[in-house]
């Protein structure tokens, strides 16, 4: 059962989503807040008596005390609650450099606010202690990235990325099902999933390590076999991505089955 916290400076949007919330039976309690001050009053003042907070669905856009810079405040916290954005789709992605677990498009739908409850509830049993056991949103083998293709939304599952190259402010993510472009850093997407089994192969190209079935040399240079292609290293990255893959390896070897 979760605990969340609703916040949105329009009464009928936050009337809307506290309703949808607590008629899902995950949740357990749900606490709204009109304006980004008062939620991070709220905040304090829950973190103070004890009160576990797993959860802050959140518009981009508040007064006063922005929606981004409250994910970033209360980010700093230990164990902060998930984010789940309300916004617009050009804002809500440079929300996701914060590590959101999902994010809502204005106007909300039932079965959208039911899918990120479900996410959070995904993140929460992969963390560590379980459902109480609040971690920084992004975390666990849930993390996804939001792309638009045509109007619709897809979930791109970091799992499932081979490989990312950088194109200006965008990346272009490779996946088992083809390629997809987001706007985002390609920093940013190696803050986000550092520590998740991705080598930086060039200044250009993050690869995923568990999709790397082969390394070679190449007319003096190191290239990877990703899935069906060959991404080269660069010199500069060469030690450190082969001294990375063979210690996976190792691990993998060491591991009991």
């Amino acid at each position: 059962m979760l605990r969340v916290m609703a916040i949105d400076d329009e009464a009928t949007a936050l009337s809307e989503l506290a309703h949808l919330l607590r008629q899902d039976e995950r949740i357990e309690h749900v606490t709204t807040a009109r304006d980004g001050l008062s939620a991070l009053q709220t905040v304090i003042a829950m973190r103070g008596a004890g009160e576990r907070l797993d959860a802050a669905f959140l518009d981009t856009r508040l007064p006063g005390l922005d929606g981004l810079e409250l994910a970033r405040m209360i980010g700093g916290f230990p164990s902060p609650p998930r984010l789940v954005f309300v916004s617009a789709y050009d804002r809500a992605v440079r929300a996701f450099e914060l590590g959101a677990v999902d994010y809502l498009l204005k106007p909300i739908r039932a079965e959208r606010v039911a899918e990120a409850v479900r996410r959070l509830c995904s993140a929460a049993a992969a963390a560590p202690g379980g459902a109480g056991g609040a971690v920084r949103a992004g975390d666990g083998e849930t993390d996804v990235i939001p792309v638009e293709l045509g109007g619709r939304t897809r979930f791109v599952a970091r799992q499932a990325v081979r490989y990312a190259q950088a194109h200006g402010d965008y990346v272009r993510l490779h996946t088992v099902d083809g390629a997809f472009l987001v706007r985002m850093p390609l920093a940013a997407l190696e803050r986000r999933w550092s520590g998740s089994g991705f080598l930086r192969a060039h200044r250009s190209t993050l690869v995923n390590a568990r999709h790397v079935s082969e390394l070679r040399f190449d007319g003096g240079r190191m290239v990877l076999q990703v899935g069906p292609e060959a991404v080269p290293v660069s010199r500069r990255h060469a030690r450190e991505v082969r001294d990375q893959l063979v210690r996976r390896f190792r691990l993998a070897v060491a591991a009991p089955s």
